[in-house]
């Protein structure tokens, strides 16, 4: 979100700004203000260390543009082509289709009015540059705010350079950072000489600060002069400001104990932020104890080495990357790199399973939570694996392992980014493996989510295949049951029913159940519906309910809703299927899955012209339209998904006529997800409270057949509809 100066949030942005008071920089903030005015790209440019990503933040969150300003942490990316998947994941955009992330991110930002914040960009200039080209040539109103050590070198770039601060402003942030150690500093010359010493670079002064527990501005400029000395051969005057900074840093390595160095290297490993369990488990052992971890991690936060955050998911730590770097050397230098990777991966390898497993629990939305923050280290993980000799296969059980953040939480994607990488690599070698067929069906079934069915279908034969010559039952199972899924979405009924019945037989003799079984089983129920058979519709729905409810299972209850509230609908049962779609709605939006969001807003469009209300039900397949570009082919192309579709607009363009209607539906489609998602749930509703309706749904008599939408279909009393 992007937050004001304050420190308060708005929802149309992502902007985070450093919990610590900003001392000083009013010319700078001053100037970079007017650059952003007369600039559509601004680069802040600086060594590292000297402020400038706080000044931009600062500098950001001033601005005020309609759509708000978001930030991308570039500095934890490391593989350039995640750089587009990057941006996407910081902008919060869900694509279900199979457009690369560039092209989904261009169809966002059409027509939009925003500031794009690029931070630690240069490690990857050439495609930063690359993208940001592309990105002010086609969005008119997009700004662009990139912040590194130098510049992007592109046509009208305005260039602002952040020179170190002040003395009087070294000086005041030495006392500020002083007193958040407890000590109250009075300025004098020792205080003095130190920030100069430290040429006014803001992390040398906080690094300085830190020790000041220990140390007095006296005893501090003492040992520091005395490596000043050692380094610069006695020139102090001459010198260089990058070489103070790594003087900086290096002075505060060497106070550091043998446990604080070690533990320093160590954490450099991680991408991003991490939290304490990781720490202990990746750093941990070989000359530092797990259980001294923490206290060992204390002191490197009291010397603002480690930064402490608080987030959603709870306590996590970050280095800033300059610090990260110093201690990546050290680590490499030691010898101890791959090894440390490797505990790492392993780290990340079992949070992924436990994710996994936990997914399928009342813990499904902190399950979702924590896998989104830990996606830096994860990609890390993923890489190490695929690039490493004889790592594969644990690469593709993690990305397979991770199906339930593709396929739920919007991350269609990237995941496929990853599993086509996995499942390519070593084929021959990894032939019939576990984990390379459950990658194989995992790709499938991602691939059928983007509407992309040729690669679909070619993943789950070759799973079946594999999985038939292994005789691996479960494998079997799984590329059975994305097929039939396949089926369903491509209009085959007959088939798909056959696959899906086949495959929830399978999952019963071996013992499965999870999401995905009961996916398959609400599925099932979707091929019952769509032949006529409502009554057997419901009741395959409502097992599924009652199961995920006992196991607070959320993600597919949303999808058995959406199947129990058509039928609502279609027993004329409106107040109940508006009941059933806003908690459906709610949950699918929750977990950002777009294609459950939007099947919940088209059919809540049908219930609302049912209700009487024309005019919002066709706002309400605006909406949805909006919103189908980045699930892929509207409806899946099917004339089955579709009719509810057809019957909406029907009966609204009767009401209305056919130059109103589409004025209503021009005017939904200019909504955003949020705005669309809290039209159709209705202003008074909240989607942390929804109604959770209770007990079994009631079956009346008639039966409507969803393969004609063109007639209205009559319940009880014989009334048609509206």
């Amino acid at each position: 979100m992007r937050a004001s100066p304050g420190g308060g949030t708005t929802a149309d942005g992502n902007l985070p700004l450093e919990p610590d008071r900003f001392v000083g920089r009013s010319a700078e903030l001053t100037e970079l203000a007017r650059a952003l005015d007369a600039s559509r790209l601004v680069t802040v440019t600086g060594p590292g260390g000297v402020g400038k990503s706080r000044l931009s933040a600062h500098a950001a969150a001033r601005s005020t543009p309609p759509d708000g300003v978001w930030r991308v942490e570039l500095a934890p990316v490391r593989d350039p082509e995640l750089v587009d998947f990057a941006v996407v994941e910081a902008l919060g955009l869900t694509d279900h289709t199979a457009r690369l992330p560039r092209e989904a991110l261009l169809a966002h930002l059409t027509d939009r009015q925003l500031l794009l914040v690029l931070d630690g960009f240069e490690h990857l200039v050439e495609v930063c540059a690359e993208l940001v080209a592309e990105l002010l040539g086609r969005v008119p109103g997009l700004r662009v705010l990139a912040v590194g050590r130098r510049p992007l070198e592109l046509a009208g770039e305005r260039v602002v350079a952040v020179a170190p601060l002040g003395e009087d402003e070294a000086v005041e942030l030495f006392a500020d950072r002083a007193a958040q150690q407890g000590v109250a500093l009075e300025d004098g010359p020792d205080v003095r000489e130190l920030c100069r010493r430290l040429d006014g670079i803001p992390l040398a002064v906080e690094l300085a600060a830190g020790r000041l527990r220990a140390l007095s501005p006296g005893e501090l400029l003492t040992r520091f002069d005395d490596r000043f000395r050692l380094l610069a051969g006695g020139r102090r005057d001459a010198l260089p400001r990058h070489q103070t900074l790594r003087t900086a840093i290096g002075w505060s390595h060497e106070l550091c104990t043998p446990e604080e160095r070690l533990l320093w290297a160590r954490l450099s490993v991680f991408a991003g932020r991490f939290d304490l369990e990781a720490a202990e488990y990746v750093c941990g052992g070989d000359g530092l104890h797990s259980d001294r971890v923490l206290d060992v991690l204390s002191e490197l936060l009291a010397q603002s080495v480690v930064v402490r955050e608080e987030t959603p998911t709870g306590v996590r730590y970050r280095m800033l990357d300059t610090i990260r770097a110093y201690g990546a050397d050290w680590l490499e230098a030691a010898g101890d790199a791959a090894r440390l990777r490797r505990r790492h991966r392993d780290w990340y390898l079992g949070l992924a399973t436990w994710c996994e497993l936990d997914w399928f629990s009342p813990r499904q939305g902190e399950v979702a939570a924590r896998v989104e923050a830990e996606l830096p280290n994860l990609r890390g993980a993923l890489e190490y694996c695929l690039t490493e000799p004889d790592e594969t296969h644990l690469g593709q059980y993690l990305a397979g392992s991770l199906w339930f953040y593709w396929a739920g939480c919007g991350r269609l994607a990237e995941g496929r980014h990853w599993l086509e990488q996995a499942v390519q690599l070593d084929a021959e070698d990894t032939a019939n493996d576990q984990s390379r067929l459950k990658a194989l069906w995992v790709l499938g079934y991602v691939a059928i989510l983007q509407g992309d069915t040729v690669p679909a279908l070619a993943a789950l034969q070759e799973c079946r295949e594999e999985a038939d010559e292994a005789a691996n039952p479960t494998a079997v199972a799984y590329a059975e049951h994305r097929t039939g899924c396949l089926a369903l979405v491509t209009d085959d009924m007959a088939r798909a029913e056959t696959l899906l019945r086949s495959a929830l037989d399978r999952y019963q003799q071996i013992g499965e159940l999870n999401s995905n079984v009961l996916m398959g089983q609400v599925e099932l129920a979707m091929t019952r519906a769509f032949q006529g058979d409502l009554a057997d519709a419901v009741k395959l729905c409502e097992d599924v309910r009652r199961v995920c409810e006992d196991h607070g299972e959320r993600w597919t209850r949303a999808y058995a809703l959406y199947v129990l509230a058509y039928v609502a609908w279609s027993d004329g049962e409106l107040p109940l299927a508006r009941d059933l779609l806003a908690d459906c709605l709610g949950s699918a939006h929750g977990f950002r899955d777009l294609l459950g969001s939007v099947l919940a807003v088209e059919l809540l469009a049908l219930v609302t012209a049912a209700e009487g209300d024309a005019a919002e039900a066709a706002l309400l397949q605006g909406a949805a339209s909006g919103m189908w570009p980045s699930v892929g082919l509207p409806l899946f192309g099917s004339a089955y998904y579709n009719a509810p579709h057809e019957l909406c607009e029907a009966m609204a363009r009767e009401r209305l006529g056919d130059e109103r209607y589409e004025e209503c539906v021009r005017e939904g489609a200019l909504l955003g997800r949020e705005a669309a998602v809290a039209r159709a749930l209705g202003q008074e509703r909240s989607l942390d409270a929804l109604p959770v309706p209770r007990g079994p749904l009631r079956r009346a008599p008639a039966i409507v057949d969803m393969r004609k939408p063109a007639a209205s279909p009559t319940w009880k009393g014989g009334e048609p509809t509206g």
